[in-house]
């Protein structure tokens, strides 16, 4: 009977480490780690993806269509589709570097980083959240703020101070993460004076292949009243083998 006992406890005892084992590595995760999370989820090893832009406007609305491709956090390439006048216009990022193709004038563009921060292309998002030469995870130093339920899911708050030798605009960016699927949901962009400058909302959660992702995303300007601009992910295909040789400056003058 003792033996039998002492069996049942070391089995009981056994399986309450397993499930600590299991629910320790989610409580414990860096605030660094759950925003790694939350970038590989979107980016996988690869994507392609199928995208409308819309710019809203209190007078007008526009619509942009194209195409885009990544691979890991180094590569990214968009390709332009419609409206006819600006068709074919491509960006390319390659590390750091950030390339711009023009048809009309047949011109390839190196972008300097002070261009980074300005417009892409009449829209409210910036060349860096397009492009993204700048990494959320290697180029940010990360703080757990808090937990925060935003419309219905709870989230990791997490606060994003650019380092130094990042050449990035915000002063900050606070973030929100939900807890179970390493979403994110939100996030506030704050300029130099702390002042809340844009807010980004991500919703339509949708699953391509074995990933679950938001697939509408909205910029809104806080001091522009009736701005925002919109960005839907129409299709996305994920980890599909693409050569480095795809994100080239030779290749952004052959893709049509």
């Amino acid at each position: 009977m003792k033996i039998a006992l002492t069996l049942v406890r070391y089995l009981a005892f056994g399986l309450s480490i397993l499930l600590l084992a299991a629910i320790k590595p989610t409580q414990d995760l860096s605030a660094k780690e759950i925003v790694k999370r939350a970038d590989d989820n979107i980016r996988g090893n690869t994507s392609q993806a199928d995208i409308t832009i819309q710019i809203i406007r209190p007078s007008w609305q526009r619509e942009m269509e194209m195409k885009a491709w990544t691979k890991g956090d180094d590569y990214t390439l968009i390709l332009v589709q419609a409206p006819a006048k600006e068709k074919g216009i491509i960006f390319l990022k390659r590390t750091k570097e950030v390339w711009n193709w023009i048809p009309a004038i047949e011109r390839t563009i190196k972008l300097p980083p002070s261009m980074m921060s300005q417009s892409w292309m009449g829209t409210d998002f910036t060349n860096d959240d397009l492009v993204k030469e700048a990494s959320s995870v290697k180029d940010y130093d990360h703080k757990h703020m808090a937990k925060e339920s935003i419309e219905g899911k709870e989230c990791y708050k997490i606060e994003m101070i650019p380092k130094p030798s990042a050449a990035i605009v915000w002063e900050k960016v606070i973030v929100w993460i939900d807890t179970q699927d390493f979403l994110q949901i939100k996030a506030e962009f704050y300029d130099e004076d702390g002042e809340l400058v844009n807010i980004m909302n991500s919703s339509d959660v949708k699953i391509f292949g074995s990933r679950k992702v938001t697939t509408r995303i909205e910029m809104i300007p806080t001091d522009k009243e009736g701005y925002k601009t919109v960005i839907r992910y129409n299709h996305l295909l994920y980890d599909k083998e693409i050569p480095d040789s795809f994100f080239t400056t030779r290749n952004m003058m052959q893709l049509k």
